[in-house]
């Protein structure tokens, strides 16, 4: 069958959660059989959210070929169980590299290169090659910022010459914002007439409008939206808060998003989606009574979506250990020896968070201090198990000033170094170790017995390696490397086997992990945080 295309928009505000309702949308699809990727347009300069500081755009996400995206591109994995690429996040930054490589070729042959049409045709090729290449039945394509904004005009316009291109094989979706106004105790309907009107202004009707709550939409107010905005009234959908984002699909599916998408691209609707794995990890989310104390420690505590892909393995292996998450925020620059027991003593489980730099970094070596000698299970991710590596040179093998080289170039031991092939790059864009690695793994080492194999394949996102130089050192002194790269024999995964569950890993196991295929480390890690308890 053709490609149907499917563009999800927002409007009235941001962070509405149109990635949430395109990996929803994409569930559900999927689950009926068909093929179906996910892309973000996002309306920024930035080449890509590599060089953005997580207080701009929270987490940067790793696809598996190496390229750091947009966060929404986690929650498509998350939901979709389905791997993504560079080509599933574009930002406007790639989109004028791409002309602008083309015009230095003399490819347009001398003639003025213009947004219409050499900007959306870039853009355009971007949106189609992915139904081309892979031969997917349903590509959702999410335009990041808000209906109205410059930025995002010239996807707006791309938008709108496909729609006419492609006919039927191509729905709009447009997520708009209902406010309640308490004082006088309606809801307000006006915000989302008004942002539709400047969709249509710029060439798009939308076929299905979402219209995000916190209160229940009665039938005569989504008529009314449906009258004003010329939609079907059954097309209009309401997407009220819930607990978990997890029961966004069943929310979508019970007002027949599913149904509407396949009726509006020509589909037959046979039966109902195969939902049962889904809704078996609702029931255990929803069925779980005990709970499990988490600390999570870094140094952007405060904003959560810095952490997001850590969050949600969190949650995730907890669901399946029939455990409810009690995740922790704990702030490692305000972390010392004199408070960190009344911060940790409490905890089932402690994470050292990712990160860079120095800022935060000694809070997360008194962490790892308390952790280590009260036995506490233990997870380092990236920077994490490079913490781990410090502190452990520092108090067991008596080395003072050990230290990374990113934190002090002039240490004489340093147990953790910049790789050989980072030294003299001066481009930070795209150039530290990225995507998927394999690993392997000592047989009988903890991460072994987690993952049931010893042959991996983790994401990483890093400049610093364990310098090998130290590894005999560490081996006799009771900390054990127990996952490697094959080929550069980097190590990967540590552990103290003499403690209950106490691991570092160089690699990011958060970026696989979804609800359906939980990382078997998150859920070793819990389970040992239950048994501590």
């Amino acid at each position: 069958m053709e490609t149907k295309y499917i563009f999800v928009t927002g409007g009235v505000t941001s962070s509405l959660g149109k990635g949430i309702i395109s990996a929803s949308l994409a569930r559900l699809l999927l689950a009926r059989g068909y093929k179906v990727t996910i892309q973000k347009f996002d309306p920024y300069i930035n080449i890509d959210p590599g060089t953005l500081n997580p207080y701009e755009h929270g987490e940067c996400y790793v696809t598996v070929d190496g390229h750091e995206a947009d966060l929404d591109l986690g929650h498509y994995e998350r939901f979709t169980n389905t791997p993504t690429t560079r080509a599933n996040n574009i930002t406007t930054g790639r989109i004028y590299q791409n002309v602008i490589d083309k015009e230095r070729r003399g490819d347009y042959l001398g003639k003025t290169v213009q947004i219409i049409p050499h900007i959306t045709d870039e853009i355009k090729r971007n949106i189609k090659s992915l139904g081309s290449k892979n031969q997917f039945d349903f590509v959702i394509t999410e335009i990041g910022g808000t209906v109205g904004d410059i930025e995002s005009l010239p996807y707006l316009e791309s938008v709108r010459q496909l729609r006419w291109e492609m006919g039927k094989n191509c729905v709009c979706i447009h997520l708009t914002y209902v406010p309640y106004i308490a004082a006088a105790k309606e809801l307000k309907t006006k915000p989302t007439q008004h942002s539709v009107k400047q969709l249509q202004e710029v060439g798009i009707q939308p076929d299905i409008l979402v219209l995000r709550t916190e209160h229940d939409l009665s039938l005569n107010l989504r008529k009314k939206v449906a009258l004003f905005c010329n939609v079907d009234p059954a097309a209009v959908i309401q997407s009220i808060d819930v607990p978990s984002i997890y029961e966004v699909p069943l929310k979508m599916h019970q007002q027949h998003l599913d149904e509407i998408v396949l009726t509006k691209t020509g589909l037959p609707i046979n039966g109902e989606p195969h939902l049962e794995p889904w809704m078996n990890f609702l029931h255990r989310m929803k069925n779980a009574t005990e709970t499990v104390r988490i600390g999570l420690v870094g140094k952007y505590v405060e904003l959560p979506d810095a952490y997001k892909s850590i969050n949600e393995s969190l949650f995730q292996a907890a669901t399946y250990n029939d455990r409810k998450l009690d995740l922790q925020y704990i702030h490692s620059e305000k972390l010392n020896s004199g408070n960190v027991e009344q911060m940790l003593s409490s905890l089932d489980g402690v994470l050292i968070a990712p990160g860079f730099g120095q800022r935060g970094i000694e809070g997360k070596f008194v962490a790892l201090k308390y952790a280590r000698e009260h036995d506490i299970p233990t997870f380092g991710v990236c920077l994490g198990m490079q913490c781990m590596v410090i502190e452990y040179a520092r108090d067991v093998l008596g080395l003072a000033d050990a230290n990374s080289t990113e934190m002090d170039v002039t240490t004489k031991h340093n147990v953790i170094d910049l790789m050989e092939e980072q030294k003299s790059i001066t481009n930070m864009g795209g150039t530290m170790r990225l995507g998927a690695y394999d690993c392997t793994l000592v047989e009988d080492s903890i991460a072994a017995k987690a993952y049931g194999t010893t042959h991996i394949r983790e994401r990483h996102r890093h400049r610093f390696e364990f310098n090998n130089e130290y590894r005999q050192a560490f081996e006799e002194a009771g900390m054990r490397c127990v996952g490697e790269n094959p080929e550069t024999h980097l190590v990967e995964v540590v552990e103290v086997p003499s403690l209950r569950w106490y691991v570092g890993v160089q690699y990011h196991p958060e970026y696989n992990s979804t609800v359906l295929n939980p990382n078997p480390l998150f859920v070793d890690f819990i389970k040992a945080a239950i048994s501590k308890k």
